[in-house]
């Protein structure tokens, strides 16, 4: 089915705009998913807040052009999804890994973080990055460490001086 100029020029537009508000993105190659997979994905990835769309390669390279994942562009070969994080930089990772790891037809092609174009095989550092909330969880429970570990220290004072006075008092009682 031919689409209008119009219609590709608000792709292009609609693309870009997403891509260069984006935190990173997955490349993958859909042929043979089932519908109601496809379905499911797109489900997913709204509830994750990602970014999904298909897209016709010729479209997609004019939209990526002047954003951090113009490297992409390299992967753009066959039917290709593209997958963009919006708030978490692995989220797109994590669904579409998840999404393959179910689908032996699904294959991730490539995936660009920072505008560096990286290789399929490296789908596991993006995933597992932390979210938001996990990362404010470490560096808080980082920060609480020392203070913690203070307050231990002299909670511990006053204890060894209770359990000597109260190992002499048991000594002078055994004596008396």
């Amino acid at each position: 089915m031919a689409i209008r100029l119009e219609d590709k020029q608000q792709i292009v537009a609609e693309v870009n705009q997403a891509a260069g508000a984006a935190l990173s993105a997955v490349l993958a190659d859909y042929r043979g998913v089932a519908v109601e997979d496809m379905t499911t994905l797109r489900k997913t990835a709204r509830e994750n807040k990602v970014y999904l769309r298909v897209v016709r390669n010729s479209l997609l390279r004019r939209a990526v052009e002047d954003t951090e994942y113009e490297c992409i562009q390299d992967a753009l070969v066959g039917p290709t999804i593209l997958a963009l994080s919006q708030e978490d930089p692995g989220a797109a990772a994590r669904v579409l890994k998840d999404f393959a790891s179910e689908n032996d037809a699904f294959e991730i092609k490539a995936l660009s973080i920072g505008g560096q174009l990286m290789a399929a095989d490296q789908i596991d550092v993006l995933a597992k990055l932390p979210t938001l909330d996990q990362a404010r969880a470490i560096l808080m429970s980082v920060m609480l460490a020392p203070v913690t570990k203070l307050a231990q220290t002299m909670n511990e004072v006053p204890s060894k001086v209770t359990r000597v006075v109260a190992a002499v008092r048991d000594q002078k009682q055994d004596a008396a």
